[in-house]
């Protein structure tokens, strides 16, 4: 029995019933065996899922789930990204496959540590991305396949994120490929402990066409730019291809926020989601 197979037996989601909120469906409380603060779950269906009770559908997770919906008004700073806004208008339009979005709460105080793969000294915190990613693979995404006509396998499974959200993101693409095959990277926190993530990179022993990436950065984040930057050359040199598994972006003057998040997510989701004709 592998350790994967270990962890997925004892891990137990506990999700306090699910409720209807606006266009959204909504898991409150979600408790985990892994970790001790509940997440809220977040689920976004795409255009006619109700009307072809046979279709199944690719899933995209998201985290800081509290930045990502329009019609789910949570935001601390009151902005939110509005990717069910913008990927809607793209499914309507033919130019993405309708998806199901999954957007997970942070934790508040604990999201640095819960986002974060090791421990950074520098910043006296981190270290429990593999715990957050033990919920979501063994608890969450099982509960979204078992509830929803999903499309469960690598490549049709995506996983994305904003600053430390695009670290973790990255971090989880490594250490299961063959859960994601899709990654959205906005403007990562590559700096996180001495650029560790880029160190990372070179332990991945997939081949590198199981990764669709997406990244991106605004020239006017200066911290991000410059590990972005550096990702994108030790990307290409492990062998992804620009332009065909993976998209790079720098958008001029674009600062490190939910906004600029929100004006490129309908790029992100044309590049890991185009239409199917």
């Amino acid at each position: 029995m592998s350790d994967n197979d270990e962890l997925r037996e004892d891990s137990t989601v506990y999700p306090v019933g699910a409720h209807d909120y606006g266009a959204l469906r909504l898991y409150p409380e979600v408790r985990s065996s892994h970790l001790p603060h509940a997440h809220d779950v977040i689920v976004c269906l795409p255009p006619g899922y109700d009307r072809d009770r046979t279709r199944r559908y690719p899933v995209m997770y998201l985290h800081d789930g509290q930045n990502v919906f329009d019609d789910y008004p949570m935001a601390p700073f009151g902005v939110q990204w509005g990717i069910d806004t913008t990927a809607r208008a793209l499914m309507y339009a033919g130019l993405v496959e309708p998806v199901i979005l999954v957007a997970i709460g942070n934790a508040g105080r604990e999201r640095i540590d819960e986002y974060t793969p090791t421990r950074d000294n520098a910043h006296d915190a981190g270290g429990m991305a593999d715990k957050y990613g033990r919920m979501l693979v063994n608890e969450i995404k099982p509960l979204i396949d078992q509830d929803f006509r999903t499309l469960s396998d690598a490549m049709n499974t995506a996983v994305g994120g904003s600053s430390l959200g695009g670290l973790l993101s990255l971090h989880l693409g490594i250490t299961y490929p063959h859960v994601f095959g899709k990654l959205a990277l906005l403007s990562p926190s590559v700096w996180w402990d001495d650029r560790w993530i880029v160190r990372q990179l070179s332990t991945f022993r997939a081949p590198h066409e199981s990764l669709r990436i997406w990244l991106d950065v605004g020239t006017g984040e200066t911290r991000m730019l410059k590990g972005a930057r550096l990702l994108y050359r030790t990307l290409v040199r492990r062998g992804w291809t620009p332009g065909e598994d993976l998209k790079y972006l720098e958008v001029a003057g674009a600062l490190h926020d939910e906004r600029a998040w929100g004006d490129r997510v309908g790029q992100v989701m044309q590049f890991l989601f185009p239409a199917r004709f």
